[in-house]
């Protein structure tokens, strides 16, 4: 029997999603938009001085107050905002009055001047360090070489040892090795603006020479030789303040005065403090003296002839060119007459 049933075909057709719509878009704008309001109120908070706290606290609990003290704005064009206790419905709010211009203390801006400076000057003592440590031919000289700060800046003690002077006996004539060092801080210590000073010192073996000469010229005459060394080493004459010698009047080790760690050059980078004592003291000018009435030799009065006070007297002869210059010029280096024990 023959099936003559018709087969029918039932074709599904598939349809994309449908359009939701984008409101779910405007909800995560207002969330982003409130935490970046919040975000800002939280870095306004972190940078806002108490004075500007309290005002705007005011301003939420009294805006009365605010609008009718000159400016309906929490923060205007002039500035913060200020403060009317006298039109304010909260009794709590109290007026604080803002200063117009910000005092400025002198001793705090030179007390953060001292700190700045005193980062730069052990910046330099590294600087220093690192440079000797790295330095073959200066770390055999380590041990005679302290760095330290002090209140007058960066000090260097560069010392003798018992078989390795700085300096011929009883001699401003620098040893080798000595000018390598002080050329290799030249161009370290010249990198900062501050300027130096430099100091000779001796044991207390007194100077066997003959003559005027003795351990203070000695000592002056070696710290000139180690600004002449700076100088050759490209180091500015202009920034060296004062060479100054002390002899064996500021002892290293006092419990051995004849110990060769005495004979020794300070070289110190002074602080502007310390600079400004310096140059003040150098160059303050002496009172002048009271002018005397010219006349003919009464009593309180002076010849009409002026006396000059170098004048030798009439018993002496002047000295010779070469003698006079000989006396005069400290920083040669002596020739005494019989070897020195220095």
């Amino acid at each position: 029997m023959e099936n003559n049933q018709p087969i029918i075909i039932k074709r599904v057709k598939k349809y994309a999603a449908g359009h939701h719509g984008g409101s779910w878009k405007i909800a995560f704008a207002d969330f982003a938009t409130a935490m970046m309001a919040f975000f800002l109120v939280l870095w306004l908070l972190s940078t806002a001085t108490p004075e500007q706290k309290i005002a705007i606290a005011g301003y939420f609990k009294d805006p009365v107050g605010f609008s009718e003290s000159g400016t309906p704005y929490i923060i205007d064009l002039g500035g913060s905002p200020t403060l009317a206790p006298e039109n304010t419905l909260n009794p709590e709010v109290k007026s604080q009055p803002q200063p117009d211009k910000i005092t400025t203390d002198t001793d705090q801006v030179e007390g953060m001047a001292e700190q700045v400076e005193r980062e730069r000057l052990e910046l330099l003592l590294q600087e220093l360090q690192n440079k000797v440590d790295e330095n073959p031919q200066l770390q055999k000289f380590k041990d005679q070489i302290l760095f330290e700060i002090t209140q007058d800046g960066l000090r260097i003690q560069i010392m003798d040892a018992e078989n390795r002077p700085m300096f011929d006996s009883g001699s401003a004539r620098l040893k080798p090795y000595f000018e390598d060092i002080l050329l290799a801080m030249a161009d370290t210590i010249k990198a900062v603006p501050n300027k130096i000073s430099i100091s000779g010192h001796t044991d207390a073996k007194p100077y066997m020479g003959t003559g005027d000469f003795g351990n203070w010229e000695l000592s002056a005459n070696r710290a000139n030789a180690a600004r002449r060394a700076l100088i050759a080493g490209s180091y500015p004459d202009a920034q060296v303040a004062r060479v100054v010698g002390y002899a064996s009047s500021a002892l290293f080790d006092r419990e051995k005065p004849f110990n060769p760690v005495n004979r020794r050059i300070d070289i110190v980078v002074l602080t502007k403090k310390a600079q400004r004592a310096i140059e003040g003291s150098q160059g303050a000018e002496p009172e002048p003296a009271p002018q005397p009435t010219q006349g003919q030799g009464g009593p309180g009065e002076v010849p009409a002839t002026p006396v000059d006070p170098n004048a030798l007297p009439a018993d002496k002869e002047p000295l010779p060119a070469h003698e006079l210059r000989e006396r005069l010029n400290l920083f040669d280096d002596p020739k005494p007459a019989d070897p020195p024990k220095q």
